[in-house]
């Protein structure tokens, strides 16, 4: 059985800096990390301070993006606003993936009735429309940054634990698997130490390319008031008054949509540029 885990990784790493589209994805990714780590250290102004007699500003040395409707340096939101982003995106598609990791495992591996309830579960859940369901979420607890990331988490789970169990589902008839029950392995031993290693490389990559859904979703509720609360800087927020203010200026809108677009892009890139590295086809080693 081919196992993605065996796969030395400068030959994964190899390949995936061979394909220029996920290099550059990969790229493009690690600058955008790079902006939210460094966000305190390069954001020229505070991004919530105000200075409404310089509300506005057209890009200048100044203020290289301009400024907004309260005066605050568009620059600096922005680059604040990724922190936010992809910390928001990260923390809950992280905590979706971990959650989805651990139940489709026992799902896929544990007795048909444990099967059968989660699956009640999952299906429950994927069949609750994803904007709606956040909304009703964030209606009854109020908007937030922790509402926020509960709601991505509720939402995101079931796709990646229904993932997961198809793998374990798969692995569990291979003769690898099977030889180990023969020999009396432990259940714990053949889920940790053989299949984990096989179903973790599909969900890091469907995990990779839902981190840009998961910040549109992110930024579409903060637009309607429904996320990130003001003043805290965010992408959706600096939309929603960038719309408002399209009259006085276009820089809001155009601002606080190029880092979506690139943050879409770089996620897409390295997503696709991963499922070709750690394909395990591409691999011609067999688990011990």
């Amino acid at each position: 059985m081919l196992s993605v885990a065996d796969a030395p990784a400068p030959s994964a790493i190899g390949r995936l800096s061979r394909d220029p589209m996920g290099a550059f994805g990969a790229v493009l990714v690690a600058v955008l990390i790079a902006v939210a780590v460094l966000a305190p250290l390069i954001a020229p102004y505070d991004p919530v301070a105000l200075d409404v007699r310089n509300k506005f500003a057209d890009p200048s040395w100044a203020h290289w993006a301009g400024t907004d409707q309260l005066g605050r340096d568009t620059l600096s939101r922005l680059i604040w606003g990724t922190r936010t982003a992809f910390g928001i995106a990260l923390v809950s598609v992280g905590a979706a993936g971990a959650i989805g990791l651990i139940l489709g495992l026992v799902a896929g591996y544990g007795p048909r009735w444990l099967d059968a309830v989660l699956i009640l579960v999952f299906d429950a859940l994927s069949s609750l429309p994803m904007v709606m369901f956040a909304l009703a979420v964030v209606t009854v607890l109020g908007p937030g940054t922790s509402t926020l990331i509960l709601v991505i988490v509720l939402v995101s789970f079931p796709a990646y634990a229904r993932l997961v169990r198809a793998q374990t589902l798969a692995l569990r008839g291979a003769d690898f698997v099977l030889a180990l029950q023969a020999m009396g392995a432990p259940a714990r031993r053949i889920v940790l130490r053989h299949l984990l290693p096989n179903v973790v490389g599909p969900l890091v990559i469907v995990l990779s390319m839902d981190v840009p859904v998961v910040i549109m979703l992110e930024a579409g509720l903060s637009y309607l008031n429904l996320g990130v609360t003001p003043p805290t800087p965010s992408w959706g927020n600096m939309l929603y008054d960038g719309y408002t203010a399209i009259r006085q200026t276009p820089v809001l809108v155009i601002g606080a949509g190029v880092p979506l677009i690139l943050a879409t892009l770089g996620f897409t890139f390295l997503g696709e540029g991963l499922r070709d590295a750690l394909d395990p086809r591409l691999s011609h080693r067999v688990p011990q």
